[in-house]
């Protein structure tokens, strides 16, 4: 990516504090948070429920004014509207009229925007049918499933085939299929030079497909960059089942990781797990030959999203009880 490029969105020194109480006792929702997407690239905001993902949404969005910072989408002011017409957004909750049909949620959007009714009547048909929702057209939205209506959400915020899509927990009510159709499209989309700004709590569910990540707590970011980048590719453990001999001691699993400098991690049914350093899988085979064990499977040990929030949290917490 050239340095040149204008990011679709950027953040910087992001904070917001509200006033709550009768005696306006502020409370810091969101606190100095800086980061940037360039076109074609997904960012994953991640957090738990009220880490700040929404009122950061909110802020940029212009729904709620930040206390202070800078936000830009595509070099403009997040307030033009020039920008805006290029964003397309869906809340954690969408909420429509219960008596409103699927193409007329689509078409009153497309309206919003601009669109001229011919190029709006053929987005909404294709964009219904791409979310499966092609049978439901003729059917009001008072029927339509939690899934469902997240699937009309989805194609309202694509209907100005827009060069940024802002989700705010787009995954929340859908089932597995769904969950997985949600992340295809996303891949399609971003293979499409679109941005996507995307929240969410459930981090394993957008691994796969995130450039990007700011993780908050509490408001702040405990982390962010690429995702190569933070997570421990370069950690090389690996985790070996071995299988005991019927005559095994008792404590020879602790043997086997005691040689190669491992630990166990599980043992059940003649069989024991160690977690190791992957360049001490040699004497690891070499431990299990000379005691009779066999090293019947070995695979990496992988670095995960839920694992580095997990560290950045305990770091925080740490730090805390250190001062």
């Amino acid at each position: 990516m050239s340095a040149e490029t204008t990011p679709v969105l950027q953040v910087e020194g992001l904070a917001k504090t509200f006033r709550v109480g009768l005696l306006g006792r502020p409370v810091e929702a969101v606190r100095g948070i800086s980061f940037r997407l360039e076109p074609g690239r997904v960012l994953g905001y991640l957090g738990p429920n009220g880490s700040g993902k929404t009122t950061s949404i909110k802020c940029m969005l212009g729904l709620i004014q930040p206390t202070a910072g800078k936000i830009a989408f595509f070099g403009r002011p997040h307030s033009d509207p020039l920008a805006r017409a290029r964003i397309g957004y869906m809340p954690e909750h969408p909420y429509f009229y219960d008596y409103l049909k699927p193409p007329e949620v689509l078409d009153y959007v497309g309206r919003l925007y601009g669109i001229p009714a011919e190029i709006r009547r053929k987005r909404s048909h294709e964009l219904l049918e791409r979310l499966g929702l092609g049978h439901a057209m003729d059917r009001t939205l008072r029927g339509f499933s939690k899934g469902m209506l997240q699937r009309v959400g989805i194609a309202q915020s694509l209907i100005s085939d827009p060069d940024l899509v802002v989700y705010d927990e787009p995954l929340s009510g859908l089932d597995p299929i769904g969950r997985k159709e949600l992340r295809d499209l996303m891949a399609e989309l971003r293979a499409e030079g679109k941005a996507l700004f995307v929240t969410s709590h459930v981090l394993s569910d957008i691994e796969s497909f995130c450039d990007e990540v700011v993780i908050l707590r509490k408001g702040v970011a405990v982390a962010q960059g690429r995702l190569e980048d933070l997570l421990r590719r370069d950690r090389l453990e690996s985790s070996a089942t071995l299988a005991l001999p019927a005559d095994a001691a008792a404590d020879l699993g602790a043997q086997l990781a005691t040689a190669c400098g491992g630990s166990v991690t599980a043992e059940k049914d003649g069989k024991v797990t160690v977690q190791l350093p992957s360049d001490a899988v040699g004497a690891l085979s070499a431990a299990a030959a000379e005691l009779g064990a066999t090293l019947v499977e070995l695979h990496p040990v992988k670095d995960t999203l839920e694992e580095l929030f997990v560290r950045q949290a305990l770091a925080i917490d740490d730090a805390k009880e250190a001062r």
